[in-house]
């Protein structure tokens, strides 16, 4: 499965990508629209966010049925033609897998709730009264993580939203279904799949009140998952193909084992321990800067950590759940070319197949919404309640969604200065930030020194450079607070990868720039002319030695 090292995935959420056909939401079409830029971009694969029939609950993360297409975002003819046409300028197509539950409205599910006692047993179902739920477990949208049906006289288990049944993953017959899925897409030209919260499938043997947490230590990682994700890959067939599991609350320990070739369960990882670096007291809610010295030490134990274990890293800034990296890790304001490009560079040279998120290859920064009628995000909308209830003003409220709102990261595709950033002629189901009249595809092509020629680089340099794809890492600088490198090696030759994260400029403790070039080292990449005495401001400088 080592093919994929070299290669780079780009992250489309469709709602918010190209709306082609005039109705204010994104759909397959705007995405066929746009392949001719994706591919100019370089990259090797799409991950595609859900856009099958849903209610729409959690984003499509709810599916009503894996093998239908959502009218709002087009048409099979449409997912067949973006096949085709994806693959005829050498990029592959990636679906994401919501196998942890289903939407409510699943045929499956609704058979469950007839009474039907073959499906009832696809889903996590126990008899009870009416007040006492079968555990405490808390559902990680909030609130008990069961739903009571009077008319069964059961209880029924959604680790999410109550519209999200979890599915019995110990039932046969419900992984011989998902098998089939699988097989379903494969068919049609499908070169890779994302896993949805797939580690948490595996539930335990007995279900017993959690009195430590909120019961996520009796699923996570669960007793069978490792088999059960064995098996899935061996009978569908997909062995081989780009897959990524997406990992809720995990440990290096288990990501090894997801992503070590000789386990046979899934190509990559994408774990988020690294996400969490700017939550004062681990709140998402209570702001502070990044800690980087803690950014620093997490990269530094998961890359090494995966390498020694031969795990792979999905590595990444950005998605559709996160805000905009450059507003959150650079500057948004004067330096916000210089810290994008570094931000990048961090990334895309590290040991792991990189993602771009939608945006994120023009510097694209959160929204800074001045209103909170202009936000989408339901979760957005409780915490700016929740936040006034704690004794926020209002004002403070704003300010802590401006940087934590999902919603920054699912503003429309900014593709030129024209009205509503060019991504629909009518307006959107969300507005664009103010900023799309800077910041645009169609400005940032125009330039040489784009952060898109950056990201074009970047790209360029994985496919050619065997170092970049396959060479080993050690961490550099490790008592240097404001700086994060690293070290690629692969026989005899040798990469380093030297990013500031400040505003200011910044020595550097183990080795200087002067010193680096009087050991040998070439300058290959860099966000400045030249070279200074130190690291100027959200500087990136990457040498090479032969």
């Amino acid at each position: 499965m080592a093919g994929f090292h070299d290669k780079v995935v780009y992250q489309i959420y469709p709602k918010s990508f190209r709306d082609a056909n005039g109705d204010g939401l994104g759909d397959l079409p705007g995405i066929i629209e746009k392949l001719d830029y994706l591919a100019e971009l370089g990259v090797d694969y799409l991950w595609i966010t859900p856009f099958f029939v849903s209610p729409q609950r959690d984003n499509g993360y709810d599916v009503a049925d894996y093998r239908r297409i959502d009218p709002r975002f087009g048409t099979m003819a449409d997912v067949e033609r973006l096949i085709t046409e994806a693959e005829a300028r050498g990029i592959g197509l990636m679906f994401d897998m919501v196998f942890n539950h289903t939407s409510t409205e699943h045929e499956w599910f609704q058979r469950a709730l007839a009474g039907d006692k073959e499906y009832q047993d696809y889903y996590i179902f126990r008899d009870g009264e009416p007040d006492k739920p079968p555990t405490n477990w808390v559902s990680k949208f909030g609130g008990s993580a069961w739903e009571y049906i009077s008319e069964l006289g059961k209880w029924y288990l959604h680790l999410f939203d109550k519209t999200q049944a979890d599915l019995n993953w110990e039932n046969p017959a419900v992984r011989r279904e998902l098998q089939d899925i699988l097989r379903f897409w494969k068919e049609k030209g499908i070169k890779g799949f994302r896993f949805d919260v797939v580690n948490l499938i595996s539930k335990p043997e007995v279900f017993e009140d959690d009195h430590e947490g909120d019961g996520r230590r009796f699923y996570t990682d669960g007793r069978h998952v490792h088999e059960f994700l064995q098996e899935m890959v061996r009978e569908s067939g997909i062995e081989g193909m780009v897959t990524v599991g997406e990992m809720s609350s995990t440990s290096l320990k288990n990501c090894i084992r997801y992503s070590r070739p000789q386990d046979r369960e899934l190509a990559m990882v994408f774990s988020f321990h690294h996400l969490k670096v700017d939550y004062k007291e681990g709140d998402k809610w209570q702001l502070m800067e990044p800690d980087i010295a803690e950014l620093k030490q997490l990269f530094a134990k998961w890359q090494e950590g995966m390498q020694e274990g031969e795990g792979w890293n999905a590595t990444f800034w950005c998605n559709h759940d996160q805000p905009r990296a450059v507003s959150r890790f650079g500057d948004g304001g004067t330096l916000r070319k210089e810290s994008a490009k570094m931000l990048a560079a961090c990334i895309h040279l590290m040991r792991g197949t990189p993602y771009i998120y939608q945006g994120e290859e023009i510097g694209m920064t959160n929204a800074h919404y001045s209103s909170i009628e202009q936000y989408r995000d339901v979760e957005s909308l409780n915490y700016y309640e929740i936040l006034q209830q704690q004794g926020k003003s209002f004002e403070e409220a704003l300010d802590i969604l401006a940087a934590r709102s999902r919603d920054n990261g699912r503003t429309p595709m900014q593709w030129s200065a024209e009205k509503y950033a060019g991504f629909s002629a009518v307006e959107p189901w969300i507005l664009p930030p103010d900023s799309y009249r800077q910041i645009n595809v169609a400005s940032e092509i125009q330039e040489q020194d784009s952060i898109f020629s950056f990201y074009r680089q970047l790209i360029s340099l994985r496919h050619e450079m065997p170092i970049i794809a396959e060479g080993s890492i050690v961490f550099l600088e490790r008592e240097n607070k404001d700086v994060i490198a690293y070290k690629r090696e692969l026989d005899g030759e040798k990469l380093v990868v030297l990013c500031n994260f400040r505003h200011g400029s910044v020595p550097l403790k183990e080795r200087s720039l002067k010193e680096y070039t009087e050991a040998g080292y070439v300058k290959l990449l860099g966000n400045y002319e030249g070279l200074g005495k130190e690291l100027r401001p959200f500087e990136v400088v990457v040498f090479i030695k032969q």
